[in-house]
């Protein structure tokens, strides 16, 4: 290890809630030590979770709370420490600080990206950047850069080792934590954009800590692409029947429309997290039980744009509308045998395939309940409570996502252990999903086509349990179809517009996105648990651009002061 005696020297003391001394930080880390061995928490944590288990840490050894941001890096760093070790050094990135040069002497320049070091060996930075390039790291010295998780998204990058001060680090944690990248931080000792410093030896454990067993974080842009390949025509006609007709001709050109194809997805997701030997390729099996998710799925939006009378899907014309409904129904007939044909010829036990048989045809049955309702309500419109179209939203969304997740479970072995964790994150993760398409349908271009919509609307739920007398009647109207609706679109988008409906409904989608990912705790399977919150990150795009700290950017001056300055 490099001699410590370019180490940053304390300049000023730590900042109030860090330990101030090195022997309580010590301390303190020993703690987090024995409490992580003892308890085995799962990573990844959310935020709550690592509140929760920092002040059970701070009580056991008479710390002040005012630590628990501090505790809560830590317990972070040793759950994932064991995972960051098996990681190739060539697929880790080390991210620094700028604030650890010296301000006043430091020569580097910036780029785009960040700090361009010269190595002139008036800082730590110099000693840090140089070791872990030669252990073969890549290295950013700029906190927080917007090119770290498109590093990560990539591939390139499978974990990350930095040095941050805690404001920054509580700005990336949701970040980190959405993508379950896994990652040790050490904390600055003190926040500020100058002439800081850190407890370097923590620093350099992090930089070497290594493990014989080399592992690497499962790619999902390579395993949706993966999936993606499943659904050409050429593939599909090696797994479906022989197209001897015309209803297996449109079947199959169904089968291999532009779609999203999430439910296949969640299932080699699940399948490749717990499978006990992971391969690369998925295996045929897999593959079978991955399309016939998808044919439970095509089936069931071919009945649906029957039922809603929607007239388009994927941009062109729905199949009821270009063949008509007695062809479409057919179809969609055929594709629900065809998917329970594909799951009794896997090739997996027989136990296996009675329990994706029971798995698909719950999920069947709850589908067809949800959507009886909202047909039901079409015959008699009313006006609905929130809480009325969200258990609709639950009944019609979610069985597709816990049967696929389930499937993918039956194919790796495991038993109905998952059963409760998959059945609430697919309920809140459907809801969360189908809120946001409800959002979705009042950008679209026609916006009294979204008022008129026949379909049960969160949006006007959520307007009509807020609105006074006369709005409410206003809102009635949209339901009961008058005519009084149709002249006045115009007053009713004021009012959801006045109500603020839309950030209500977008609240409500953050809030079960963070149902989805609190029931996660309960799982012993870090893979399992790391991967199911990353493809909520996935589905919802909640990958943005991290701007922290004094991060430089493009079109700052290149003398080494910032444009625009911010605290942290």
């Amino acid at each position: 290890m490099p001699d410590d005696t370019a180490a940053v020297r304390p300049l000023r003391p730590p900042q109030d809630n860090i330990p101030q001394t090195r022997h309580q930080r010590d301390a303190l880390l020993q703690a987090v030590l024995e409490y992580v061995e003892r308890e085995k928490p799962v990573s990844p944590l959310s935020v709550d979770e690592l509140q929760t288990h920092a002040q059970t840490v701070l009580k056991a050894v008479n710390f002040d709370d005012k630590y628990v941001d501090y505790t809560a890096v830590l317990i972070s760093n040793e759950v994932w420490r064991p995972t960051v070790a098996r990681i190739p050094y060539k697929k880790r990135l080390l991210l620094l600080p700028q604030c650890l040069r010296s301000a006043e002497e430091c020569p580097a320049g910036f780029d785009e990206i960040g700090l361009v070091c010269e190595h002139c060996g008036r800082c730590i930075i110099n000693e840090f950047k140089s070791q872990a390039e030669r252990l073969g790291y890549a290295v950013l010295v700029a906190e927080g850069s917007p090119v770290v998780m498109s590093l990560i998204e990539t591939g390139q990058i499978e974990a990350v080792v930095g040095v941050s001060c805690l404001s920054v680090l509580e700005r990336v944690f949701p970040y980190m934590e959405a993508g379950a990248v896994p990652g040790v931080a050490t904390p600055l000792l003190r926040d500020g954009c100058a002439n800081t410093t850190v407890d370097v030896d923590w620093v350099w454990d992090a930089i070497y800590q290594s493990n014989e067993e080399q592992t690497h974080r499962l790619n999902l842009d390579d395993l949706r692409n993966q999936v993606d390949s499943w659904f050409t025509n050429g593939a599909l006609s090696e797994m479906l029947t022989e197209v001897e007709s015309e209803t297996e001709g449109l079947a199959t050109e169904w089968m291999a429309k532009v779609g999203k194809r999430w439910r296949p997805f969640l299932a080699a997701c699940a399948y490749q997290a717990l499978a006990k030997n992971k391969q690369d390729d998925l295996p045929n099996y897999v593959r079978k039980a991955g399309v016939a998710v998808e044919c439970f799925h095509k089936a069931s939006l071919i009945h649906d744009d029957i039922e809603d009378g929607d007239d388009l899907r994927y941009g062109e014309r729905s199949l009821h509308t270009e063949y008509g409904v007695p062809i479409a129904l057919n179809v969609g007939d055929l594709l629900l045998g065809e998917g329970y044909r594909l799951l009794v010829e896997t090739d997996v036990s027989d136990n296996q395939k009675t329990r994706m048989l029971a798995a698909a045809a719950r999920g069947h049955r709850n589908l067809s309940l949800g959507q009886g309702e909202e047909l039901s309500w079409i015959r008699r419109p009313r006006c609905l409570r929130v809480a009325e179209v969200i258990d609709i939203f639950a009944k019609k969304t979610s069985p597709a996502f816990e049967v696929a997740l389930r499937i993918g479970a039956i194919l790796a072995g495991c038993g109905d252990e998952l059963n409760d964790v998959l059945e609430q994150y697919s309920r809140s993760l459907g809801i969360a999903y189908q809120i946001r398409d409800d959002i979705e349908d009042f950008h679209s271009s026609d916006e009294s086509a979204a008022l008129n919509a026949v379909r049960p609307s969160l949006m006007l739920a959520l307007a009509y349990e807020r609105a006074g007398r006369a709005e409410k009647r206003l809102l009635e109207s949209v339901w009961d179809k008058s005519a009084e609706a149709s002249g006045r679109i115009e007053a009713i988008e004021k009012v959801l517009a006045e109500l603020k409906v839309e950030k209500l409904a977008s609240d409500l989608v953050e809030s079960y996105k963070a149902r989805a990912i609190g029931c996660l705790y309960r799982l012993t399977n870090s893979d399992l648990k790391g991967l199911l919150r990353r493809v909520i990150g996935k589905i919802f795009n909640d990958f943005e651009v991290m701007g922290c700290c004094n991060d430089r950017k493009a079109g700052h001056d290149q003398s080494g002061e910032s444009s625009q300055a911010s605290s942290g």
